[in-house]
């Protein structure tokens, strides 16, 4: 199936480009803190912007190559933004990337256990843990 253009998709060649041409001016002008709201909405929509061409290309590529383009966008898009804020802290951020890992292990870990405790407490209501080997397969 070929993947086909639409106006909609006009965003994803505009907003990397305005997203440029807020970093360019950045660089350039006085740094102030009113143009911070410039550049805040700038850094996501490039990031969405490059995941949605990533998606493209996955869908051009199929399975199971697809699979691993997005996953190495996504890897690349989160290291340069780890290390950029590490560059932009100095010695002060050496840290940032050990906290930053730390954090997306919990981030993950929490949200599975939480995702498995939504549909069981919609089913059961209150659940208790117990753990104890049983003699019988689970779930009978």
């Amino acid at each position: 199936m070929a993947v086909r253009a639409t106006s909609a998709s006009h965003w994803v060649w505009i907003v990397p480009l305005l997203a440029l041409a807020a970093f360019a001016a950045g660089a350039v002008l006085p740094a102030h803190a009113a143009f911070a709201f410039v550049l805040f909405p700038a850094l996501p929509g490039g990031v969405f912007a490059g995941v949605h061409h990533a998606e493209v290309v996955a869908h051009r590529v199929g399975e199971p190559f697809g699979t691993l383009v997005l996953a190495l966008a996504i890897t690349v898009i989160e290291a340069s933004l780890i290390v950029s804020l590490m560059l932009a802290g100095g010695a002060a951020r050496s840290e940032l990337a050990r906290n930053t890992l730390f954090a997306t292990v919990m981030i993950i870990c929490n949200g599975v256990v939480g995702l498995c405790l939504l549909p069981g407490a919609s089913r059961y209501g209150e659940q208790n843990f117990a753990y104890r080997v049983r003699a019988r397969h689970w779930p009978y």
